[in-house]
């Protein structure tokens, strides 16, 4: 059951797109097939679509799942879960931004161990680009949220 030539494109540029932020191929493959589906689907229904094993599917949703991307949802009387996309790159940036405020707070941990100013300077940088980045970021999610 491939895909339309259109939808196949779409979800290869999602691949790539996630790729290039350092997430597995398939799991941006996954989230671009979820985008464009308009109810949930089954890890076997995705794995056959996508032409990706069904472990590589599941692999990828439990990443989307962990970002917020997705959701699995369970199916009364069996083990067998759907899945479908949740929201959009709101979801990404604002995962993004937790794990930039864990990075930030790293940074700030380690300015006291430096041994000289130069380095104390570069780390209160660095942490201070990265913190005007989230609360940007931030600002921008409270307006789209309205």
């Amino acid at each position: 059951m491939s895909m339309p030539d259109d939808r196949t494109a779409f979800v290869a540029s999602m691949g790539d797109i996630l790729a290039s932020w350092n997430l597995p191929r398939a799991t941006g493959r996954v989230y671009g097939h979820l985008l464009l589906t308009s109810r949930p689907v089954s890890l076997d229904d995705m794995s056959e679509a996508l032409e990706l094993s069904k472990g590589a599917v599941s692999t990828s949703v439990r990443e989307l799942v962990s970002w917020g991307l997705a959701r699995a949802l369970p199916q009364p009387g069996s083990r067998r879960l759907l899945i479908e996309a949740t929201g959009g790159f709101e979801q990404l940036l604002a995962a993004s931004h937790e794990r930039t405020r864990s990075f930030v707070s790293t940074l700030r941990g380690g300015t006291g161990l430096t041994d000289a100013d130069p380095a104390r300077e570069r780390l209160d940088g660095i942490a201070d680009f990265f913190e005007a980045y989230v609360q940007a970021g931030d600002a921008m999610l409270r307006e789209y949220r309205g």
